[in-house]
């Protein structure tokens, strides 16, 4: 991967967001607007539409880029030494500006009236839950993320199907923890719509919480599970 450019990786990562960021919020959207309220079959609609999404971003620039299509899997590959500070910088950067350019995109595309009255799709703190719990529950979420990236994608004794279990893996943890933050567990595409809809409430949680289970996993895996002798 050394010899592709930075700017096609760059461009890699934010496609990467773009796609799921625009899947992932338009399906809250769109769920919302058919049932008037997330209930349970919404929810299961909304963790598909994400796992889906991101199982076909990673997959797609996986090759480019390595496919971290979140701002806290590129943290944690920093601190594995996977990538360097200038380049996870830029995919940071990226990843940002593509999960604006998704919500903005849907600003332009979806009911005005809908998407305001979601913030477009900004995640958010249920009733009940605060700032701490909500970052212990984006930090275990993204924590389980970040693993089965290392298992899947990073680890070379692992089977070769793509992203697609990672895609599982966001499947399920938005089905588990989707009612009590919104299931984020991805900077980028809670700080998108927060930008695009000035929501900016608790925004620090969705950055803390997944930037330390990232880290957390991706340590744990590299030095506790991961071969030295298949280390990429």
């Amino acid at each position: 991967m050394d010899d592709i450019k930075l700017k096609n990786k760059l461009a890699a990562e934010l496609l990467g967001v773009f796609v799921l960021t625009f899947l992932g919020a338009g399906s809250i959207l769109s769920t919302s607007y058919q049932a008037g309220s997330m209930g349970f079959p919404q929810l299961v609609a909304v963790a598909l539409a994400h796992g889906i999404a991101l199982a076909i971003a990673v997959t797609f620039a996986m090759a480019i880029s390595g496919g971290h299509i979140n701002p806290a899997v590129t943290i944690g590959m920093f601190a594995t030494k996977r990538i360097s500070a200038r380049n996870a910088a830029f995919y940071i950067a990226a990843q940002i500006i593509g999960a604006v350019l998704a919500v903005s995109m849907l600003s332009l595309t979806f009911p005005t009236q809908l998407g305001t009255s979601l913030n477009w799709g900004t995640p958010g703190l249920a009733n009940g839950i605060g700032v701490l719990q909500g970052i212990a529950i984006e930090g275990v979420g993204t924590f389980m993320l970040m693993l089965s990236v290392f298992g899947t994608a990073v680890d070379q004794r692992a089977p070769k199907i793509g992203g697609f279990g990672i895609g599982l893996m966001l499947a399920a943890i938005v089905m588990a923890i989707g009612p009590f933050t919104g299931a984020a567990v991805n900077p980028a595409i809670s700080i998108g719509p927060a930008i695009v809809s000035g929501d900016f409430a608790n925004w620090f949680v969705y950055w803390i919480g997944p930037i330390i289970g990232a880290i957390a996993a991706a340590l744990i895996y590299e030095y506790a599970i991961l071969d030295r002798k298949t280390r990429k």
